[in-house]
């Protein structure tokens, strides 16, 4: 098992930027690919992006590709996502995961999560 905790949440400008952090304990963090998720008020959570268990792979949905950015750091146990030119939209709990399927960047498998992080984005 891995047991995760998001931080860095917080209320930012539209146009601005935000980084959230994952820390990660328990089993081998390097050996699960992990990701991010988002939940907007009243929407179902979604995957945003993935990123594979070395951290030489990253995939991004189409709405936060370009803007958005995924990395890890395997040494301390730490999954990030630095957000740029945020959006409104981009507005929502934002939850690490790990997955257990592979080690590619993935979408699908996510065993263990975070308790989410609150991003609010002002327009």
């Amino acid at each position: 098992q891995v047991q995760l905790a998001e931080y860095g949440g917080g209320l930012v400008q539209a146009g601005g930027s935000l980084r959230l952090s994952c820390s990660a304990s328990g089993d081998t963090f390097s050996n699960f690919p992990v990701g991010w998720f988002r939940q907007a008020p009243g929407k179902e959570r979604e995957w945003i992006s993935g990123i594979s268990s070395s951290g030489a792979g990253t995939d991004y949905t189409d709405s936060v590709q370009g803007r958005f950015s995924i990395s890890r750091d395997n040494t301390k146990g730490f999954l990030y996502l630095q957000m740029n030119r945020v959006k409104p939209e981009d507005t929502g709990v934002y939850y690490c995961a790990a997955s257990i399927v592979g080690s590619a960047a993935t979408r699908s498998g996510y065993l263990y999560w975070g308790r989410g992080t609150q991003v609010t984005v002002s327009s």
